[in-house]
């Protein structure tokens, strides 16, 4: 039997024994320690997109804090504690009545950790990084976003040195709600761009 045709018919590890065999080779490789991936693991916990709705709500009820906001998103961010990995260089993207702000990354699947946690499947899948960019309004759409045509849609592609989160709209009719009640109608998809925050039910 050649060895091409036994590494053919070779069961093949599950993801987990995959998982556990790459954390081994990076440390036997030096290239991350026990300590790394505890560090990492106890931080993926913090990082929501839970955080980023409570920014938001903060934004839509103190105009200082929003300026704040959209001079150093980054600056801004930490200041309610919501710092760390690839949450070093944020902007934020404010929608209004006519131009609605949608984000991608083309390369990968950057995000703004920090604020809106690790990214969807969807986020990460070739198709949405591909079409959204050609089609946005169309790739919006499909995912249950129709926009006016009258709404001008602006794509922001994520980097290295960038990462976005988006300010939607603040829903009609929440004058009344309190921060965290204005949170609660703010999604992981609608600071993505490719969903409006919620209206309050009645």
């Amino acid at each position: 039997m050649s060895e091409e045709t036994d590494r053919n018919t070779r069961p093949k590890a599950s993801i987990e024994q995959r998982v556990v065999a790459t954390k081994e080779a990076l440390i036997d490789a030096g290239r991350i320690t026990e300590a790394d991936l505890d560090q990492f693991a106890h931080m993926a916990q913090d990082w929501r997109p839970e955080n980023g709705a409570k920014v938001v709500a903060r934004a839509w009820t103190d105009p200082d804090f929003r300026a704040r906001l959209l001079e150093d998103a980054t600056s801004a961010c930490a200041e309610m504690g919501y710092a760390g990995p690839q949450g070093e260089y944020i902007v934020a993207l404010e929608d209004t009545p006519d131009r609605h702000n949608v984000i991608v990354c083309t390369q990968c699947s950057c995000t703004a950790w920090p604020v809106l946690g690790l990214p969807p499947d969807w986020y990460k899948s070739p198709a949405y990084r591909a079409r959204v960019v050609r089609e946005p309004r169309r790739v919006l759409r499909e995912m249950g976003l129709q926009l006016s045509n009258e709404v001008a849609i602006r794509v922001w592609e994520t980097s290295a040195e960038t990462r976005y989160m988006v300010i939607p709209l603040r829903p009609e009719g929440t004058q009344s709600l309190t921060e965290d009640a204005l949170a609660n109608l703010v999604s992981r998809e609608a600071l993505i761009g490719v969903a409006l925050a919620n209206p309050p039910t009645r």
